[in-house]
């Protein structure tokens, strides 16, 4: 697996910097676009290096603050800068793999850098990525996302009304924004593809943590992280503070 994986980092890094434009805002009902997206945007994103993404779950929960989800599909690229984890560990009684593998939750297996996704109460898919060495159950859940560019597109595309920054503002609303379901389940996010991660070279600045939200195990774990005073958060003000 190692190998494999090692393959498909050299391989990512030979390719050229993406370049992301996204196209010129139309005023269109259900969708208030940002005055920043009337103008053309440029976006250079690199593919994360795997040997320098962090293993430990909760420091690959604060790594993960700031870089870009990638979403390319038929309808275009959209991207999203993530400012919103948490962190689910081996020994979390909160966490899908605390009992062990199972054929739903055995992407939380992989090795760091992976997709696990899954269907939450029958209504939402939430977009997770794994941690820790392969074979150790672990992962850090994306919980909101900064839209960058593209999301215009894939928002008017399934109907989704309200303002801008409530478009990825949650885990079920990010999946729904980037059309993201279990057929992304296990892919390397590390690598190019439909879905990746990677860094346009933005530092963010102070890091928040909390309780994670909507829990009945492990409540009081403060393992939530985010950037502190984006206006892309999700949950209730007095967490993100």
């Amino acid at each position: 697996m190692r190998e494999r994986a090692g393959a498909r980092q050299k391989e990512s890094l030979s390719l050229p910097i993406l370049k992301v434009r996204s196209r010129s805002a139309v005023a269109r009902p259900g969708v208030d676009l940002p005055k920043r997206t009337n103008r053309s945007a440029r976006i250079g994103v690199r593919p994360l290096e795997r040997a320098r993404v962090p293993r430990d779950t909760v420091a690959l929960a604060r790594f993960l603050l700031g870089k870009v989800l990638v979403r390319q599909g038929a309808s275009g690229i959209a991207t999203g800068r993530i400012v919103e984890t948490e962190a689910y560990l081996e020994t979390d009684p909160a966490c899908h793999a605390f009992r062990g593998m199972t054929p739903r939750n055995r992407s939380l297996f992989l090795d760091v850098g992976h997709a696990y996704v899954y269907l939450c109460y029958g209504t939402s898919y939430l977009l997770n990525v794994s941690s820790e060495e392969a074979g150790t159950g672990a992962g850090v859940l994306l919980r909101a996302l900064e839209p960058l560019c593209g999301f215009e597109r894939l928002s008017l595309a399934r109907g989704a009304g309200g303002r801008w920054r409530d478009l990825a503002r949650g885990p079920g609303r990010l999946t729904a924004a980037l059309q993201v379901d279990r057929r992304h389940d296990g892919m390397d996010l590390l690598a190019r593809g439909p879905l990746w991660i990677g860094s346009d070279g933005t530092e963010i600045g102070s890091i928040g943590e909390s309780v994670r939200i909507g829990l009945s195990k492990a409540a009081d774990a403060r393992l939530r992280y985010f950037v502190a005073g984006s206006d892309y958060l999700s949950g209730a003000r007095r967490l993100n503070v």
